[in-house]
């Protein structure tokens, strides 16, 4: 992962298909463009799973059934815990298979139409429930030394709650954090700097101008009418954090994907 800060890579999130998509034909055209996109720029794609709980195609799928090329460091599959065991083991062994090393390893968003892993699937015991901690400590059990496993890190939680979390994390074998999306300079992310200063941490950049959107992200109202710009903010976060790489969430790749070749200089 320090690769990617070093050779200045950017994190592009894509999202698969949602599974009851009216368009799928056109949708599945549509990742497999963006996708070959990130890769011919020499960026990491990061397929999310099951985004804020919306059934979805999973990016091992998506890969598998386009077939899609993987550069070992040019992709990156979320994970979450609203899986089956069944279901968790196909992804984690389709990752193995082709060669996929970077996993963000996350609690994620449920929903009813999500399975939950629970506690005795993954062997986790004195827990009531499997968070990213137990996901980890399965992972690294079940595939030692397979993947290179970062997390999450929300400064917009209560400091001593997340950074006790993130103690835990680190503890179950986590090698790399990226932070929710921040538009700022942030008291959290440069305490977890500070603490840390040997582990590589990614910034998201909120890529959206949809604010509602980023006020649900963070956890706060952001007014509507706030003046916001995408590009201008993204530049700001590589001069308030240039020792960091950067995730960029909902790109837009028709009008600000020709732009952030030169933002990163």
């Amino acid at each position: 992962m320090r690769h990617h800060i070093e050779n200045k890579v950017y994190h592009v999130e894509i999202l698969p298909p949602k599974q009851d998509s009216e368009k799928l034909d056109a949708d599945l055209a549509t990742f497999a463009e963006k996708y070959q996109r990130v890769m011919d720029s020499g960026y990491c794609a990061c397929i999310t799973d099951n985004a804020m709980g919306h059934l979805a195609f999973q990016g091992t799928e998506m890969i598998a059934e386009l077939d899609l090329p993987v550069h070992p460091e040019q992709v990156m599959i979320h994970l979450n815990t609203f899986h089956t065991l069944a279901n968790l083991r196909e992804i984690l062994d389709t990752c193995k298979g082709k060669g996929i090393r970077h996993l963000l390893v996350i609690s994620g968003d449920g929903s009813e139409r999500l399975p939950k892993l629970e506690p005795s699937d993954i062997g986790a015991t004195g827990v009531l429930s499997v968070t990213s901690v137990e996901l980890l400590q399965f992972i690294g059990r079940e595939y030692p030394g397979d993947f290179v496993l970062g997390v999450a890190f929300n400064p917009y939680e209560p400091a001593e709650h997340e950074f006790e979390k993130m103690e835990r994390k680190m503890a179950a074998g986590a090698t790399f954090v990226i932070t929710q999306p921040l538009i700022e300079r942030n008291a959290q992310v440069d305490a977890l700097l500070a603490k840390y200063p040997d582990v590589p941490v990614i910034v998201e950049a909120w890529m959206s101008k949809k604010l509602y959107l980023l006020s649900e992200a963070v956890g706060y109202t952001i007014p509507e009418d706030t003046a916001f710009d995408p590009i201008e903010t993204l530049k700001v976060l590589h001069r308030t954090y240039p020792k960091c790489g950067v995730y960029l969430s909902l790109l837009g790749f028709k009008t600000q994907y020709p732009l952030i070749c030169d933002t990163w200089v």
